[in-house]
């Protein structure tokens, strides 16, 4: 068991440092009216010198990998280290919260102890990775899967759309690829990783609750879907003769938010992307291709949801006279949260009088790599409207404090 910590958090001015540190953060953008940072660039640079300010204040011992991930330390009785952290990076035009506010967490949460002079039963580290997001490479994680020891390499070759390879990225940030077997944490060593992070959903604010225990992180699947008809005039083709490539990708649009539906919320579907080859407003679509997101908690319904789906789209085929191609891009399986560290969670907000839902993410996180390292845990908090990757991202200085506060509560409680 911990030494216990003598003082209680200020769950207020926990809120409002919180607060005062992301809005700081957020001030660091590639351009001027809106919030663009993307990994491996001068606003990243700035971004992690600040974070590294604010460990060295919080009297954490600040270092930095090959990948540009900062990690504040703050020593323990045993080798043994509870990671917490999250990412810096950002969506075009994102907001403020999503990935700063795991990070500021952990500062604030280790400075909590550090300040104190307490030393634990192991040791704090407290990471900002900068590639979650995947923005400027086209395969996300990096920073994570370094941390987690399961980088690959073929990713140095990757490009960005200026044609910039990873491995010439890393160097003018002035990091050495051949350092990045060096960023890995051992078994032995990672006890546990933590994250803090907007819900990015509606559910804690439709529930009225501040903060949620994760349970796990969702599978995802992508189905491309293309439709080969007939293009035609759209005068002249009478409706019994055609071969309308869109009225088949319309059908599955709507087929697999009806099967979605009937999951009862345990499986998502969305198509966000359609794409109208030589599309004219007086002309039958030939071919259209789409792309189906299909997520889920639990990976036998994803999976069933998905062969459902498949079959339900050659029948659309078949019965349109529509020609077909269907590839299944995507195949992430569910990332379990670990069920100890959960409870451990659940009975640190319970301990700050609240009640947290427990919920699966349906958002991709850095806990999907560093699960591949040790058992992770995830705290949702609440955000306005469930808005996520959108200026209007908003988390409210209360929740921010009370999220702070259990996670005190769950690294003074925590065995590891």
């Amino acid at each position: 068991m911990s030494e216990p910590v003598s003082s209680s958090p200020d769950i207020t001015a926990l809120g409002e440092r919180a607060d005062t540190m992301i809005r700081t953060l957020g001030s660091i953008s590639a351009e001027p009216n809106r919030l663009v940072r993307s990994f491996l660039t001068p606003e990243h640079r700035a971004a992690a010198d600040l974070i590294a300010k604010w460990m060295r204040a919080a009297k954490l011992d600040v270092s930095e990998d090959a990948l540009g991930t900062v990690r504040g330390h703050w020593p323990g009785g045993s080798k043994k280290r509870l990671l917490i952290g999250s990412h810096i990076d950002t969506v075009i035009e994102g907001g403020l919260f999503d990935g700063p506010l795991g990070v500021i967490a952990g500062i604030l949460a280790a400075e909590h102890f550090a300040l104190a002079g307490r030393k634990l039963n192991f040791g704090l580290d407290v990471l900002a990775f900068g590639d979650e997001e995947g923005v400027r490479f086209p395969r996300t994680l990096a920073s994570s899967m370094a941390c987690a020891g399961i980088f690959d390499a073929d990713r140095l070759d990757i490009t960005d759309s200026d044609g910039i390879t990873l491995r010439d990225a890393i160097v003018r940030y002035g990091k050495n690829p051949a350092d990045i077997a060096a960023a890995a944490y051992t078994p032995d060593v990672a006890a546990a990783f933590v994250e803090v992070h907007i819900e990015q959903g509606p559910v804690l604010e439709y529930k009225n609750q501040p903060l949620g225990v994760v349970t796990s992180i969702a599978g995802q699947s992508y189905l491309n879907v293309e439709f080969i008809g007939e293009a035609g005039h759209a005068g002249t083709v009478p409706m019994m003769l055609r071969r309308d490539a869109l009225a088949g990708s319309a059908e599955v649009i709507l087929l697999a938010e009806k099967l979605a539906r009937e999951t009862k919320g345990e499986v998502v579907a969305t198509v966000g992307l359609v794409r109208i080859p030589a599309a004219a407003s007086n002309v039958i679509p030939g071919n259209v291709a789409l792309i189906v997101d299909i997520r889920s908690g639990s990976d036998q319904a994803r999976r069933r949801f998905v062969d459902h789906l498949k079959a339900e789209i050659r029948a659309v085929a078949d019965r349109r006279e529509l020609g077909l191609t269907m590839t299944q891009t995507r195949d992430v399986a569910t990332t379990p949260c670990d069920p100890a560290l959960q409870e451990a969670m659940t009975n640190a907000v319970r301990a700050g009088g609240g009640e947290p839902l427990l919920l699966a993410s349906g958002a991709g996180h850095d806990g999907t790599a560093m699960a591949r390292l040790c058992p992770i845990a995830m705290m949702f908090v609440r955000c306005r409207g469930g808005v996520s990757h959108n200026p209007a991202e908003y988390a409210s200085p209360s929740d921010m404090g009370h999220a702070v506060a259990a996670l005190i509560r769950f690294i003074e409680n925590a065995k590891l």
